[in-house]
């Protein structure tokens, strides 16, 4: 009896390894099949190798194309596309022909008869496969129809309880399996306000049909639980009209895998680019490059698609600056993509001087640096906008710089005297701003204000506590600023795009579950002063379990000391040079600032199922700000001294339909702020903004909310939220009214104090008062063609300042001048 199994076993792996051997047109995965019970189906790939008989990411797919057949149909059965499905115990074996050439896969399937059907494992997937258990569907907070399930399955108890228990027992019939209401609803034999979600003839309805028949077996306490899937291929590179069939494998707490591919949702990240059936065939119809993402259960993956948009690009004139070149050089020859030339100089002095500074250059600043002859006047520029030229004299704008990134940031960390107060909200401000003037290393900046305690008045980064006054809103807080997590979902459920559950989210938020505050008086001439304080005692507990859970970081190992306080392991955690999210998170959002885009987008919602859209740059920004030390002036230093950086935003034929791989410059919507100065820049006219001196510029305001009419229409946040939402980009036809026809910009031009005002009493010549115009809004010279026009405008004018006037508005209301490019 040995012997005859040692045979068996030997002609099983002989015809497993078949279809490996070298010199075969084509390839089958996997080598060897096996199916557990009568439900159990299988997904056959075929794919063609290179000359090492190897299958790549250039592998053309051959499984729909492919003639596939049983050797014994009565044990498993295959159709047309490589779908496998158990009928009866033994072994056989799958004949694969493509174009002549034959392979044979061996298949062995046990348990059928035997095998009852799980809940976990068979029921809850088709429910999520069918859409039942969504947020749109019976999932909905109170349900449809009077039948109420967990988004996702995230509660089996309470999820059994309503198929096989609630409403009387009136959703499965024990006694007549066909008449259950879970089955004749989704096959729309009765009305069923979802539709269709369940063909009579398919596996999923048999194996509902089956679990019903058997009893409805509850959830088992000890039911496997998938850990993580694998998406085959995990990459793929083709042609438009290419054809690539996924297959997906769960791999499962007790060591055991199963092809889940027809239970695994697939969704397209751009359907532009690739569209996706709900089996997993997957069709290029665009240039681009994309994922989809694969689903199942709580696990996810992603598959990613690069259809080059040419062949052989010649990247002409192409010198790299610095590794974000070289690593974009290598993106561009993958995609095919030639990028654009370099920006001409007044379009890099006006770009450089809004993203680092947030201000407009002056017309002597635009005309010196387009005049100058130094060969690294580029660079130069970059550090003495950031202040790192070490030398006082050069180093003029270090103020301008902690003023724009206070505002980018206290935008972002909520500062705002509504849920502060005054005194609160200015001690913020000033503590932010210091940390940018002084060019803290971000870790540290991180570190206080997670750390924070103490009065509000006197500790500024212990406001952090008072905006978020809640372990929750700490949590998601932390979570986004600092890692660009998005964990709302996971407080109620699993998170649907990502391996986030519960656990994880109350995890994270027992770091703060010990903070408190108290009321103090020694502030007493403002008043509602509070001292953020560590309580010794606090826990977090699972909201479905109930179980205790210790403070345990993103995808880490719970605490097992117990410190004075907790968020100081927390912090430590967050700003280490091992924690990838913290550093990639940073970097992504500055390429985001300064290029128009980040390589993760929206910038704060990165995640496995949201890729990159050059991995290998995001590697190289997250390792290059950790060696930096955290230092964001050198991050922002590296990144504008880019090539990709200073590239013309004037995009080419071959370019013109990419917005994420930075071919061209993507022109950016100037924000308010930054648009209010320049215009008081341009006329040369200054804002008095309600009790503050004059002088004071937009980017220096230090609260959410002015009375200042330009600023609320132009969308200044309110500083609810953390996201980098809350500062829409998108145009509106109440901004366009307002430079065309409000009072701001006409009143600002024709002030008596103004530009234009000042150099007429001067009695400046015609052409110098236009190119000044030009200058101090455009930041570049007018072309004779502009000058021609000027001089008609000034013959036609009852008076030169009224011609004036005119230009300098329409400067103002141009896109040049509203945008930077």
């Amino acid at each position: 009896m040995r012997l005859t199994r040692f045979f068996c076993c030997f002609a099983w792996l002989l015809l497993a390894a078949a279809p490996l051997l070298a010199g075969e047109p084509f390839l089958v995965t996997p080598a060897q099949v096996e199916l557990c019970g009568r439900f159990d189906r299988a997904q056959l790939l075929a794919a063609e190798t290179d000359e090492q008989g190897k299958i790549t990411e250039r592998s053309r797919d051959l499984t729909a194309t492919a003639r596939y057949e049983s050797a014994n149909p009565a044990i498993v059965q295959v159709a047309p596309g490589g779908r496998l499905q158990a009928v009866g115990n033994g072994e056989t074996t799958i004949r694969i022909t493509v174009n002549g050439h034959t392979q044979e896969t061996p298949v062995r399937v046990h348990g059928v008869g035997q095998t009852p059907v799980d809940y976990t494992r068979d029921v809850r997937p088709i429910l999520n496969k069918a859409g039942c258990a969504t947020a749109a569907c019976h999932a909905a907070q109170h349900g449809k129809g009077g039948f109420k399930l967990s988004v996702f399955g995230f509660d089996p108890e309470a999820d059994f309880d309503a198929l096989a228990r609630n409403g009387r027992q009136r959703r499965v019939n024990l006694a007549n399996p066909e008449l259950s209401l879970l089955l004749r609803k989704p096959s729309m034999q009765v009305a069923h306000g979802g539709g269709l979600r369940l063909e009579r003839k398919s596996v999923e309805f048999a194996t509902l049909r089956q679990w019903i028949a058997e009893g409805t077996t509850a959830p088992a306490a000890d039911s496997a639980e998938a850990v993580s899937i694998t998406v085959t291929p995990s990459a793929r590179w083709g042609k438009v009209d290419m054809v690539q069939q996924l297959q997906v494998t769960a791999h499962y707490s007790d060591g055991t895998t199963r092809d889940v591919t027809p239970l695994a949702k697939f969704d397209s990240l751009d359907e532009g680019v690739i569209a996706i059936d709900d089996q997993g065939r997957a069709a290029a119809v665009a240039s681009g490059q994309t994922a989809v993402m694969v689903r199942y259960e709580s696990q996810a993956e992603i598959c990613t698609f690069v259809i080059p948009y040419g062949e052989n690009v010649q990247l002409a004139g192409w010198q790299s600056t610095n590794f974000i070149d070289e690593l974009a050089e290598i993106k561009f020859r993958e995609l095919g993509i030639e990028p654009s030339p370099l920006c001409d100089d007044a379009a890099f002095v006006r770009r450089a001087f809004f993203d680092a500074i947030g201000t407009l250059p002056t017309a002597a600043e635009a005309a010196a640096f387009i005049d100058s002859t130094e060969p690294n006047k580029r660079a130069q520029l970059i550090d003495r906008l950031l202040g790192l030229t070490g030398d006082p004299q050069q180093d003029l704008y270090n103020d301008q710089y902690a003023a724009y990134w206070t505002l980018k940031w206290s935008d972002l960390i909520r500062n705002n005297s509504q849920s502060l107060g005054e005194q609160g909200m200015w001690s913020l401000h000033n503590w932010i701003r210091e940390s940018f003037r002084t060019n803290r290393p971000f870790d540290e900046f991180v570190q206080e204000l997670v750390t924070a305690k103490g009065s509000i008045y006197s500790s500024g980064p212990a406001n952090f506590f008072r905006i978020h006054s809640t372990k929750e809103d700490l949590t998601e807080a932390t979570a986004q600023l600092f890692l660009g997590v998005r964990l709302e979902c996971a407080k109620c459920h699993h998170h649907p795009f990502e391996k986030y559950s519960q656990a994880d989210y109350y995890g994270l938020s027992a770091f703060f579950s010990r903070v408190g505050s108290k009321r103090s008086e020694e502030f007493g001439l403002f008043g509602n002063e509070q001292i953020i304080m560590v309580r010794p005692s606090g826990d977090v507990r699972h909201p479905v379990t109930k179980a205790l859970l210790p403070p345990t970081p993103l995808g880490g190992t719970p605490m097992e000391e117990e410190p004075l306080d907790r968020r100081v392991p927390l912090a430590e955690w967050l700003t280490s040079t091992d924690n990838d999210f913290f550093a990639k998170s940073i970097a992504n959002r500055y390429m985001g600032y300064l290029l128009g885009s980040g390589l993760v987008e929206p910038i704060d919602d990165m995640r496995s199922t949201n890729p990159p859209s050059n991995v290998a740059l995001m590697n190289a920004l997250g390792k290059s700000f950790v060696d930096s030390g955290f230092d964001l002036k050198q991050l922002m230093r590296t990144i504008m001294n880019s090539r990709l950086y200073q590239l013309s935003s004037q995009p080419t034929p071959g370019n013109l339909a990419d917005t994420r791989f930075y071919s061209h410059f993507l022109v950016k919507r100037i924000p308010a702020e930054p648009l209010l100065d320049a215009i008081d820049r341009a006329t040369g006219a200054p804002t008095k903004f309600k009790n503050l001196p004059l002088g004071v510029k937009a980017i220096e305001l230090p609260d959410a909310e002015y009375p200042n009419y330009f600023l609320q229409t132009f969308s200044k946040p309110k500083r609810v939220s953390v996201c980098e939402c809350e500062r829409s980009p998108e145009e509106s036809l109440a901004q366009a009214l307002h430079t065309l026809n409000g009072d701001t910009v006409a009143d600002k031009i024709a002030g008596s104090q103004g530009r234009i005002a000042q150099l007429v009493k001067a009695k400046t010549p015609h052409a110098e008062i236009v190119t000044e115009l030009y200058l101090a809004t455009l930041s570049r010279r007018p072309s004779p063609e502009e000058l021609a026009f000027s001089d008609e405008l000034l013959a036609d004018s009852d008076k030169p300042q009224t011609a004036y006037e005119d230009l300098l508005w329409a400067l103002i209301n141009s896109k040049q001048f509203l945008f930077v490019r």
